[in-house]
């Protein structure tokens, strides 16, 4: 795997069959509003990405994590799903299109996975449907397209 260009993906000390999922540079928005991820494959066309640490800066005013952490964390899913399962690079690839619906709050203490599944591959796009769970818990499903890279100029 990967520890140079934008990201770092390499297996995980602390979680055996995981992968590092974060930036290079820690002072984005990866690194500071969600925090630690780690990803692995999940079956032939899926990954899980996981928030290891949930805390209070992921919450809202009712104690439970922000609709807003949820959704960042979805797109960052499916940006994952995209370099684990297809191994294309995620650098320069962007959201096209999200489609999420809440189904039960995120709780606070607990890890926070997306588990994303690639659809379909085009030449230009990366089609990807998905969950948000704790345990048995869910907290949303999505639907997401994504445009690879272009090429450099």
């Amino acid at each position: 795997m990967s520890q140079d260009g934008a990201f770092i993906h390499v297996p995980d000390p602390e979680f055996p069959g995981w992968h590092t999922w974060q930036l290079n540079e820690g002072s984005r928005f990866n690194s500071q509003g969600l925090g630690r991820m780690i990803v692995r494959r999940e079956g032939g066309r899926a990954a899980r990405l996981r928030l290891v640490d949930v805390g209070a800066k992921h919450s809202n005013v009712l104690d439970a994590v922000h609709g807003g952490v949820t959704l960042a964390l979805i797109d960052v899913g499916m940006f994952a799903a995209m370099y684990t399962v297809i191994g294309e690079d995620a650098v320069g690839a962007v959201t096209l299109e999200l489609t999420n619906q809440f189904i039960g709050a995120g709780r606070v203490g607990e890890p926070l996975d997306v588990i994303a599944e690639i659809m379909k591959e085009t030449r230009r796009l990366v089609f990807v449907r998905g969950t948000v769970e704790q345990g048995d818990h869910l907290v949303a499903s999505f639907m997401g397209t994504l445009r690879k890279p272009s090429a450099p100029r």
